[in-house]
């Protein structure tokens, strides 16, 4: 997997303070994106060792709610984000996990990704329709994007 950024005490994306890791590829390209610097495959650097230490210390911290995903699109990159969030699961059980994707819930649930679904809490979907932009909207950036929580549907470890 390759990745952008990790960002610590992020506020934008999600609830409570997060560290947000920064997926690159994307399939999806979205007009009007904010993350086009995100869309190749081969953009940003390989996520090493010493990157899953980081942001797991970041993780660590008490203040930290949760871990979200973005990018990109993480569900793009699917093999990689699963084993990563099978870890974070396993060492963070009290936090939260967020995942930002241009799949809709019924193209996840549909295809071969449905597996990741009782690891997340919260899965906001949808591709960014810019004709649909909305600055007043929480966690998203167009009307068709839902914010779908998961956490009551999760197996309790």
């Amino acid at each position: 997997m390759r990745f952008h950024n990790i960002t610590s005490c992020d506020v934008n994306n999600g609830e409570g303070f997060r560290v947000t890791l920064w997926v690159a590829g994307c399939s999806h390209h979205c007009k009007g994106c904010q993350n086009e610097q995100t869309w190749s495959f081969t953009g940003g650097r390989p996520f090493t060792d010493a990157d899953k230490q980081y942001l797991f210390s970041e993780l660590s911290k008490s203040y930290v709610q949760g871990l979200t995903l973005s990018g990109g699109d993480p569900l793009d990159s699917f093999s990689d984000v699963i084993a990563l969030v099978r870890e974070v699961r396993d060492a963070f059980p009290a936090k939260d996990i967020w995942l930002y994707t241009g799949y809709t819930m019924e193209q996840i649930e549909d295809g071969n990704m449905a597996e990741i679904l009782p690891l997340l809490d919260v899965v906001v979907d949808g591709l960014y329709i810019e004709e649909q932009r909305d600055v007043t909207l929480a966690f998203r950036g167009s009307r068709n994007q839902k914010i779908i929580k998961l956490k009551s549907k999760r197996v309790k470890r």
